[in-house]
């Protein structure tokens, strides 16, 4: 199957960062739902490192499960990926209830509506518990955005004008509206940050 496999360069360069933060955070076992599993590669690595935790992989793009699908092949923990888009009002075929919701690289690569649907559909899907890991870089106020983020905003701006690097205070802003709430903030490599996002009461 290894010829319907998609591959991204930084899928692969920020697994392992990724994953010891996820082996940190979350709990010994649980169902993780992942929201844009684009090539399938985070869900084949980082599966691999949680062991006692169900992975249901899902994606928006029609062409992507046969890749998702090729990186988990034989991982029993893996479930078959979902064709979800994460505009609809419902998901459905995604879990009712999981422990964790993992977004990559979705919020600053997608227009701004997709990020207030993702907040809405995680306030939905998880438990009183559970957490929301979102990935990528973001603009913080008063910091400074690394010359490699303000040039990768740009091409993103190019590429779609709906695209681009967001404002963290925007997305805790939209969070909030959902009811969630940030939670914690893990800095990783090449400039990018790990968000965790709670139902604000266990905030």
């Amino acid at each position: 199957m290894s010829e319907v496999r998609r591959h991204s360069p930084a899928a692969e360069r920020n697994g392992p960062p990724i994953l010891a933060a996820l082996q940190r955070l979350l709990p010994p076992t649980g169902l993780l739902l992942e929201i844009a599993s684009g090539t399938g590669q985070h869900a084949a690595f980082c599966s691999a490192g949680l062991p006692g935790w169900q992975w249901q992989p899902s994606e928006a793009d029609p062409e992507a499960p046969p890749s998702i699908a090729a990186w988990c092949d034989g991982l029993d923990r893996v479930r078959a990926p979902l064709l979800l888009d994460v505009l609809a009002p419902q998901w459905p075929g995604a879990p009712a209830q999981v422990d964790a919701i993992y977004c990559a690289n979705l919020i600053h690569a997608a227009p701004w509506a997709c990020t207030a649907a993702l907040m809405r559909g995680a306030a939905r899907h998880l438990a009183p518990a559970g957490q929301l890991i979102t990935y990528g870089p973001y603009i913080v106020e008063g910091l400074p955005t690394a010359p490699s983020n303000l040039a990768f905003d740009a091409d993103l701006k190019a590429r779609h004008p709906d695209w681009g690097l967001r404002r963290l205070e925007d997305v805790a802003r939209c969070a909030a509206e959902a009811g969630l709430a940030l939670h914690e903030t893990l800095a990783l490599p090449a400039n990018n940050m790990l968000l965790v996002w709670v139902h604000n009461r266990t905030a």
